[in-house]
């Protein structure tokens, strides 16, 4: 079976998972193929290649971070313009999110109803939680264990996906209703976008300008950095800046700096978080470690 992975990834953590999705169909002995939609045209002149790509895969995924309890604008630009397919074909899809709430189950629902127009059957989808990129950072301790359980979780969900196994994240009440008030960050964080800046400790590295999905940061004549109107909030370039020199306009206080490494620390470290996240992560835990136990019984 050839199975074609698309994704959108922030500043790493969705490419970790799709990596690793890739890598648990290869076990099962399938091909496996990941593509960034990074510099893809997202208009209709999509290219033949990727055109072709999703013509030859039986089985197409489509992962990305969860934005505002959604897909990214991105990723539904992309969807709007993919070619309706001859027959269904087969699709799952993944996200990411800082936090395993509910309200991350709603993120899916205007992109499953663009995909199921586009004739992209999506009977699966799963949810993994990775350390933030906004808001605040996870200290290492809980990054590693982020990551060690998707890396336990993920060969489980790819089992059942290739067995074609449905799966489903149970929906909140008013769902679709909340998806779509929350869908003003698209245009929101284009706005703040504008307000971005850079601080004396700049470098000129140009490193954000590089790695910028949407080529949002330009140079001006004088030398200076322009944010444009076209930014996702994706955090890639506040958090890859080497000198933590970007000014993240209204939601600077959320900035999050310097990329996680994912290994375990060698001593152990205690993040306190409100009642509700703590129960938010205990519970997503529990669960995770009940699936792998139940897993590793039945393998």
């Amino acid at each position: 079976m050839k199975v074609l992975i698309i994704y959108f990834s922030g500043t790493g953590n969705t490419l970790k998972v799709a990596e690793k999705y890739a890598d648990s169909f290869r076990e099962l002995g399938h091909d496996a193929l990941v593509v960034s939609i990074d510099g893809l045209p997202r208009n209709k002149e999509l290219t033949d290649e990727f055109i072709a790509k999703i013509a030859e895969a039986d089985l197409v995924g489509f992962g990305y971070p969860v934005h505002a309890f959604n897909a990214p604008s991105v990723m539904l630009k992309l969807a709007k313009f993919l070619p309706k397919q001859p027959s269904a074909k087969r699709a799952f899809i993944f996200n990411t999110s800082g936090e395993p709430l509910k309200l991350n189950n709603i993120s899916s629902i205007k992109l499953g109803r663009m995909l199921k127009r586009r004739r992209f059957n999506v009977f699966s989808e799963y949810h993994y939680c990775m350390p933030y990129n906004i808001i605040f950072r996870h200290n290492d301790e809980m990054a590693y264990k982020m990551w060690h359980t998707c890396e336990q979780l993920i060969p489980i969900d790819v089992k059942e996906i290739a067995e074609n196994k449905a799966h489903t994240l149970k929906r909140v009440f008013c769902g679709g209703f909340v998806a779509w008030i929350m869908r003003c960050e698209h245009w929101g964080v284009r706005i703040n976008g504008r307000h971005y800046k850079v601080k004396k400790e700049c470098i000129h590295c140009q490193k954000c300008l590089q790695v910028c999905p949407t080529n949002n940061i330009t140079v001006k004549s004088n030398g200076k950095l322009k944010f444009g109107g076209n930014c996702l909030m994706c955090m890639r370039c506040a958090q890859l800046c080497p000198k933590d020199a970007i000014k993240t306009g209204w939601f600077n206080h959320w900035k999050v700096n310097g990329a996680y490494t994912f290994e375990k620390p060698v001593t152990a470290q205690q993040q306190k978080y409100n009642k509700m996240l703590t129960n938010a992560y205990d519970k997503y835990f529990t669960e995770c470690d009940e699936r792998i136990s139940n897993a590793q019984k039945h393998s």
